[in-house]
Formats: C-alpha cells, sequence, structure tokens
C-alpha cells in the first residue's frame, strides 16, 4: 500500500510505467543522442525493455540500456513517439534514480554542490544579497515565491536581474533557493537516495506551502522537470508550480507599457529542444524590447546545458553547437542570448574562444526598463585565468561573508567549480570535511 513517502510515489509510477510499456522501442527510434551513444545497431525493443527491467526488478543499468539512459539528455524526442502514452523521458529519469540505488558514479554530488554554491556566491556577492538567495525568509502569505533553486546561485546576477522585473511589474513575492530549499533531484536521480530525495523535496514544497502561495515561479530547468513533471503529483499542493518566462509573458502589455530605453542589437537566442515552450517564452519577451532585432533561434538538444542536459551527450552536444556557431556567424549578430544559469556558464566560457558574446535574456529586459543589469563577474574571471590572483581578491568578500579558507586551496578548485564538475564526479576535495 501506498504510504505517501516519495519511495512509495516513484514505485508506484514505475508501476504504472511497467504495465503500459510494450517495450516497441518507439522512443530509442525517436532519441537523437543514439547515433552518438554507440548503440545505433542495438535493436530499439532491447534498449527500451533494459530499461524497463530496472524498473521493474531494480538492479544497475548495462549494455544499450545503460548507453542509452546515460546519455539521455532530456530533450523530450520521445515523448510524442510513444504510442502507449507514457512520458519516456520520465521512466528513463525513473530508471537513472533506480540504478543509482546499486551504484552511484557521483556519490556525494550534493555535499560537493552545495559547498561550491556556497564559495561561489560568497565570492560574488554583499551579506544581505547572499542571504536573500540561501536564507529562507520568514513566512508570511504572499501571491507568488520566486524559487531559484540551487545551482543559478552561482551566477547570481541572472537571479538579480529577474528580481528586478519582478520589483518592476509590482509582484508581492519572496525568494527560495540555495542547497536549503533543493527540489531533491541530486539525491533522487544522481546519489540513487530516494528516501533522502523524499525529505528533501518534502522539506521544499512544505516551504512553499508555509507562504501560502498562489504561484511558486521556478527559474531552474531542472527543478521544473523535477518537481514539474518527475514528481508530478506527489504531495498536496495549493500552488501553481510553473517557470518564471510564462508568467512574465503573461504579464507581457505591463512589461510593454514600462519599457522606457531601446536596445539597439541584433543577437541570436539559444534555447533548447527539451520544454521548448520556455525557449519560446523568452522569444516573445525579447521581441517586445525596443530596438531589439531577434535573427533567429539556434536550437540546441536537451532541456538545459550541463551535465543535467546536453552535455550528457558529447557528441550530439558538439554537433548542435558548432551549428549555433555557425549561424551565430551567418546572421551576423552582435550577442548569443541564453536563457538559463547553465547556459549561460558554459556558453560565455566558449565565447573566449569562439563565437559572439553571451547575454542573458534578463540583462534585456532590465535595460529595456532603463535600469542598469547586474554585471556578469563569472564571465570577468573566466576571462583573467589567473586563478590565484582571482582567489586572493575574493578573500575579503568571502570573510565578508563568514567563509574562511585557503586562497592557495581555493584557486586550486576554482577552474573545476567553474566548470561544475562535480556532475563529472571531480571536486572530491569538496566531500572532505574541512
Amino acid at each position: 500500500m501506498p504510504d505517501g513517502s516519495l519511495t512509495s510515489f516513484m514505485a508506484a509510477r514505475a508501476e504504472e510505467i511497467v504495465s503500459a510499456c510494450t517495450s516497441c522501442g518507439a522512443c530509442v527510434e525517436a532519441c537523437p543522442v543514439v547515433p552518438h551513444a554507440g548503440i545505433s545497431d542495438a535493436e530499439p525493443g532491447a534498449v527500451a525493455g533494459g530499461v524497463l527491467q530496472v524498473l521493474r526488478d531494480g538492479g544497475r543499468l548495462d549494455g544499450p540500456a545503460a548507453a542509452w539512459a546515460h546519455q539521455c539528455n532530456g530533450c523530450g524526442a520521445c515523448i510524442p513517439a510513444c504510442p502507449e502514452g507514457v512520458n519516456p523521458r520520465n521512466m528513463v529519469m525513473l530508471a537513472a534514480g533506480k540504478s543509482a540505488e546499486t551504484h552511484s558514479d557521483t556519490p556525494q554530488l550534493f555535499r560537493k554542490m552545495a559547498r561550491a554554491i556556497r564559495l561561489m556566491a560568497a565570492m560574488q556577492l554583499a551579506p544581505a544579497d547572499l542571504a536573500r538567495l540561501l536564507q529562507p525568509p520568514k513566512p508570511r502569505s504572499v501571491p507568488v515565491v520566486f524559487y531559484v533553486g540551487c545551482n543559478a546561485v552561482r551566477t547570481p546576477h541572472l537571479l538579480f536581474n529577474a528580481m528586478y522585473v519582478l520589483d518592476a511589474i509590482e509582484v508581492d513575492y519572496e525568494v527560495l533557493g540555495g542547497p536549503a530549499a533543493c527540489c531533491g533531484i541530486i539525491h533522487t536521480k544522481w546519489e540513487g537516495e530516494t528516501e533522502a530525495g523524499g525529505r528533501v523535496t518534502d522539506g521544499t514544497l512544505k516551504r512553499f506551502g508555509d507562504f501560502q502561495p498562489e504561484r511558486v515561479l521556478s527559474w531552474c530547468p531542472s527543478c521544473q522537470l523535477h518537481i514539474g513533471e518527475t514528481v508530478e503529483g506527489y504531495g498536496e499542493a495549493a500552488f501553481a508550480f510553473e517557470h518564471v518566462t510564462g508568467y512574465l509573458v503573461e504579464h507581457e502589455e505591463r512589461l510593454r507599457g514600462l519599457y522606457t530605453t531601446e536596445v539597439p542589437m541584433r543577437v541570436l537566442l539559444h534555447a533548447h529542444e527539451g520544454m521548448a515552450d520556455l525557449g519560446e517564452n523568452v522569444a516573445r519577451l525579447l521581441g517586445d524590447v525596443p530596438g531589439l532585432e531577434i535573427a533567429g533561434i539556434a536550437w540546441e538538444s536537451g532541456y538545459t546545458c550541463g551535465g543535467s542536459g546536453q552535455d550528457r551527450s558529447p557528441g550530439l552536444k558538439a554537433e548542435r553547437r558548432k551549428a549555433t556557431y555557425a549561424m551565430a556567424e551567418d546572421k551576423q549578430v552582435d550577442a548569443l542570448v541564453s536563457l538559463y544559469h547553465g547556459c549561460h556558464a558554459q556558453l560565455s566560457a566558449g565565447a573566449e574562444t569562439q563565437g559572439p558574446p553571451v547575454v542573458n535574456f534578463t540583462d534585456f529586459l532590465v535595460r529595456a526598463l532603463g535600469g542598469e543589469p547586474r554585471e556578469d563577474l563569472l564571465s570577468g574571471w573566466r576571462m583573467a585565468g589567473d586563478w590565484q590572483a582571482l582567489a586572493d581578491r575574493s578573500m575579503p568578500s568571502l570573510e565578508w561573508n563568514g567563509v574562511s579558507v585557503d586562497s592557495e586551496w581555493l584557486a586550486s578548485l576554482l577552474p573545476d567549480m567553474l566548470a561544475s564538475r562535480e556532475f563529472a564526479g571531480g571536486l572530491d576535495e569538496l566531500a572532505r570535511p574541512r
């Protein structure tokens, strides 16, 4: 009998999929990562069946099924392909978590990620701003909670830009985020700790409820996918959980009336085929910015850049990224526009050697409103390239935020922290007690 726990909920969800899936392989045939995962010669039904077996019996993914699941970038091309109405993306997510119960390639990922986030945010923010992103505010009744998730705190300028826009349209809201308000995807999918993931998800959903909001607006696409799809229906929620870009589109007319400043640039929007509606939301918002010309949308695979998304299939990512840069050159754009924090960090790093400058969509909204976007410190750090000098320069900010570390130790970790290498099994130093 279901006991109300996330473990029970996910077991019931897996049972539904096992009962509905016929292992026809249509999802595998529709999947763009297959040619890049070395399984083009595998029988599609057998690949899907291998994933289904783990859902049914437990154990570790292996063979072509493992190759397929490990390179799943969340693009969702499989979803409309299923004749039985199963969500194969959800099927793979559940199987990945089940397999991680037996063996995780990223043990202690949450611990490493949480420490990296804390360090990077403390290097960039004044104490009051750091507290706004990492410390849950005192509950009060508000119509909106702006949920920033965990990893986005590495790029806090994007979040404060988004808050500037929410403030401009006079939204009454509170901010929740940081590792203390994680959605639970790391524990559940990456570490295979479903019980711990349930406690984390329960705690965050309760925090949402404490504010009695009508709507919770997420920033992070992984949080949107986990809470909005993988564990959709878990627990009782009196609020709608949706992405902030959809909310801003609803207030499009209000924003248009507030724009005072032209932004005379020609840009190419970088977006993802997974949860494509979010990219379309941003295209619509940018289309209202005075003076801004959108030369097109460069659609890449996955639902985001980074370790949870497009990075999982390196061959496909390289192919799509090459096409993005070629499109930017052909369109002769002034900038490539990023959507999410992971996309912005990765594209900004790439812009050092190829492609146009990278600007997040929130910058354009803030400028159109007559404001000055928050400074993108991360991009400047990468361009500087002197990790020891950066660590030394960051010591006062870290101390101001109550973080005490050795500058040489920090300098040795900075390249991997900026690249979020913990999602590839790196940054073991952050798993050690200090």
